[in-house]
């Protein structure tokens, strides 16, 4: 079947040949079919979706354009986290360490911010000398080491989904649940791994605002896994107000090290506990969610979490000791306050709106080419439900000394809806998913 073929087929709703799907892929992750041609296929799946063979054979033949992250065989079980994304979502900086320290191999390749949503490597980066861009033989060094690494992705993982990504953001076919799936796994099982949690977000400040839309996304995703022989746990979880006080790579940084040294706000916490726990049963680490949430709670309290992040960053390139003195990372910044215009009662945010804001501010970025500043951002100084007077703060802006942040600060205080009575909020844990194949 020629590329024209297949493109026509899918576009008139046909049953895919596998074979015929596996060769396109891959064909075009060693640069023989033209963007034009996989930006057709990939608009024709939009419209038509992807059945679940045909899904499953896209996966394979991007996974197989790359390679898989070696591992010493036997060896402790290794289980990954994803979250697809949000503001102030810095779990991942804690949780990796975290779950390394209590047994499992926690190998994370994970990705920058794009649009409003922040990116654990921006956090990440903020760090001086912290490197991201490990090789696969590098990784595999730290982890032996370690049992935690995390990383970007490289011309070595997947990369004909690090072509195919770029090209989808181009081509307005960025939210199709089945390239969404097909590109979070590609990368993910190329870490060769025994469980994967999924962290789907839902809310104002989510990809997936819709209730509906994240439980298809969940759904697909755990079918999926489950169908490649990674056995999977989705949570969908709230975004609809940013997770934890801190917005801004750096201070998200230090908000996660809080965690980790027993503080730390008490939803960020949460939901690293029982991210956590997902993963530990999965590796076998633990018989149940309770019994892995105290090992995780242990494991913070005697500081082997905090300790095995710190030697986490020592052998990525980074200096451990920064993390003690705040200023060294956020560099010299001025603060501006956005206060309530009325009393009330904080009802609702828009996260969407807090989130492009920071972008706008500095710490986030539109184009994967954009420079961030990594010590710029907000702290939320009331959530909603809680009672506000006139006049009092909202949300704090941090920024360089003389920028111009009367945008932020307008931008800020549109997001922040002050009432006479809360709004109905989703729980931060709305709903599990874990679907076996039959």
């Amino acid at each position: 079947m020629t590329p024209y073929e297949l493109i026509r087929a899918k576009r008139d709703g046909a049953a895919l040949p596998l074979e015929a799907l596996r060769g396109f892929v891959a064909a075009y992750g060693r640069g023989e079919i033209p963007d034009y041609q996989m930006a057709a296929l990939c608009m024709a799946v939009f419209f038509r979706g992807l059945e679940p063979a045909e899904m499953r054979t896209w996966t394979e033949a991007m996974l197989r354009s790359g390679t898989k992250l070696r591992r010493r065989n036997p060896g402790p079980r290794r289980v990954d986290k994803h979250s697809t994304g949000g503001v102030g979502d810095k779990v991942s900086i804690c949780l990796a360490p975290l779950v390394a320290s209590c047994g499992l191999v926690v190998p994370m390749v994970a990705g920058r911010g794009l649009g409003h949503t922040g990116g654990t490597l921006d956090k990440l980066s903020a760090i001086p000398g912290f490197r991201t861009d490990l090789s696969l033989t590098e990784a595999e060094r730290v982890l032996d080491e370690l049992g935690v690494c995390m990383l970007g992705q490289t011309a070595e993982i997947a990369p004909a989904d690090r072509r195919l990504y770029a090209l989808r953001d181009v081509t307005a076919t960025v939210d199709s649940i089945p390239l969404i799936a097909s590109s979070i796994l590609s990368k993910k099982l190329s870490e060769n791994l025994d469980g994967l949690v999924l962290d789907v977000k839902v809310g104002s400040g989510a990809f997936m605002r819709g209730r509906d839309e994240a439980q298809q996304l969940a759904r697909t995703l755990v079918d999926l896994a489950w169908a490649m022989g990674c056995p999977a746990v989705a949570w969908l979880t709230a975004m609809d107000v940013p997770l934890g006080r801190a917005v801004g790579n750096a201070s998200e940084l230090l908000e996660a090290v809080d965690v980790l040294r027993g503080g730390g706000p008490d939803d960020v916490r949460t939901l690293t506990l029982r991210l956590g726990a997902e993963m530990l049963v999965l590796g076998r680490q633990a018989a149940s969610v309770p019994e892995a949430e105290r090992r995780l709670a242990g494991a913070i309290a005697d500081g082997s979490g905090l300790e095995r992040f710190r030697a986490m960053v020592r052998a990525q390139g980074g200096d451990p000791e920064v993390l003690e003195s705040p200023v060294a990372l956020l560099g010299p910044l001025e603060t501006r306050e956005v206060r309530a215009a009325k009393a009330g009662v904080l009802a609702a945010v828009d996260t969407l709106a807090v989130g492009l804001a920071a972008v706008v501010l500095g710490a986030g970025r539109v184009r994967s080419e954009d420079r961030i500043d990594p010590g710029v951002g907000f702290t939320l100084r009331r959530r909603p439900g809680e009672r506000v007077e006139q006049g009092e703060p909202l949300v704090s802006v941090h920024h360089r000394p003389g920028t111009d942040v009367r945008d932020v600060c307008d931008r800020l205080a549109a997001a922040f809806l002050v009432a006479d009575r809360p709004e109905p909020t989703l729980p931060l844990l709305v709903d599990r998913l874990e679907v076996r194949p039959s």
